[in-house]
């Protein structure tokens, strides 16, 4: 049965990281969530949703890209779509899941019933958004979804997005690796699967941050030989290297061939993946760029695949860019130079990462001790209060993953020293 949402909500606070202008964030009083709310300017009936008090929310690199004015996002807006939580309260059409669980919180809100959910292509939902196909939590374009980096959120068509957890204890003192799995860690996989990394294969992952270190994870447990990291970011590339990754240090101007002929023995590598997206080039995305410079990084991975080798583009590409340089590049036109790609005959899967393809075995594998990489992301975990001194530092290119814990549930929070 549904609880008393609204008197619960009338006497319940939140409070969430809300975008309020480019480089700025502050932690204000939100609503509660309801079962009857108004999402994307439509009053939806969600009591098919459960409302989740977050144990961690990651900030995720996505977000850097609202963050930093570089998406036509509203001011406002509740961001966070990297949620692990307990669920406070249920709606009265909710079957699977109780009070009191523990649950991963998939980024991709996806209704369940629609033809692409039916094909597993949950980022891709028909029903969520009215804009475009595909939904998230707190994120531009997307529905309007409010955010998880908040003391609570809805999450609607529970009994079909959730994960559940099924043992807390053994999940308290696995947290920081679970709280990798409502994005960055099944993106990163993802994204090596669609890459077609296999036993023996050498790969090439361009940037370093979490997402490149989460993909460089997974080429290893798809049975990669040899993963080149390449990054412009020395600290970042210190990371790649805890997990066993080959380094290379390099920028727009670099050439790509040589330093792989310099790092690994040969020019090419079997798979190639694009873990950088738009904001590629200079000064950590701040740098307004050109059409040609937002491409320098998928251009880039074009060159270091073999002639037939494999290509999966998770990096994050954006129609709008409002602090782009050109009137071209600020509509998300690229220039790619795909005669590369052509005449090498390369295979190429891009998007988002559907995943509840992949979020129940990767638990499975951090449950039994089979991976295990948020030590090498250099994973810190924060109050709420200190988002907009985590968001400053990881737009700088500081190489550490931050989660915000807004209850203080996993006992691991940073000082305020440490987190500024």
């Amino acid at each position: 049965m549904e609880t008393s949402n609204k008197s619960k909500g009338q006497q319940q606070r939140n409070r969430g990281v809300t975008y309020q202008g480019p480089n700025t964030v502050q932690v204000k009083d939100i609503p509660y969530p309801s079962f009857d709310m108004t999402i994307g300017g439509k009053r939806r009936n969600l009591i098919h949703g459960v409302i989740v008090k977050p144990i961690v929310s990651g900030i995720c690199g996505s977000d850097e890209h609202m963050y930093r004015g570089r998406t036509p996002v509203k001011t406002g807006t509740v961001f966070g779509h990297e949620v692990v939580g307990e669920i406070v309260e249920k709606g009265m059409d909710v079957e699977n899941f109780e009070i009191g669980d523990w649950v991963i919180v998939p980024f991709n809100i996806a209704c369940g019933r629609c033809d692409n959910c039916k094909q597993k292509f949950t980022q891709c939902c028909l029903k969520v958004n009215d804009l475009q196909p595909g939904g998230a939590y707190g994120y531009v374009m997307m529905g309007d979804w409010p955010g998880g980096q908040a003391e609570f959120m809805l999450v609607p068509y529970a009994d079909f997005n959730l994960v559940k957890i099924p043992d807390k204890t053994m999940a308290k003192s696995k947290i920081l690796d679970i709280a990798l799995l409502p994005d960055i860690l099944p993106t990163g996989f993802d994204a090596a699967v669609r890459a077609k990394v296999s036993p023996g294969k050498t790969v090439y992952v361009a940037g370093a941050g979490p997402v490149g270190l989460c993909c460089a994870a997974s080429c290893f447990v798809l049975g990669a030989a040899r993963v080149v990291v390449a990054d412009p970011n020395p600290a970042r590339l210190e990371r790649a290297k805890l997990l066993g990754c080959d380094v290379m240090q390099v920028d727009e101007r670099s050439n790509i061939n040589q330093e792989l002929k310099r790092v690994l023995g040969a020019e090419f590598t079997d798979c190639a993946i694009d873990c950088v997206g738009y904001e590629c080039c200079g000064e950590h995305g701040m740098k307004r760029k050109t059409s040609a410079e937002k491409s320098e990084a998928l251009n880039q991975v074009f060159r270091a695949v073999k002639y037939t080798g494999a290509v999966s583009l998770p990096g994050v590409y954006m129609a709008n860019d409002p602090l782009a340089e050109t009137a071209e590049a600020k509509e998300g036109f690229l220039l790619v130079n795909w005669p590369v790609a052509w005449n090498k005959g390369v295979s190429i899967e891009q998007g988002q990462c559907p995943v509840l393809n992949h979020c129940s075995f990767l638990l499975n594998l951090i449950l039994n001790d089979r991976l295990s990489i948020a030590k090498a992301l250099n994973t810190k975990v924060i109050p709420l209060d200190y988002a907009q001194q985590a968001y400053q530092s990881f737009s700088k290119g500081e190489a550490v993953k931050y989660l915000i814990d807004p209850h203080n549930m996993t006992g691991l929070l940073t000082t305020s020293t440490e987190a500024k």
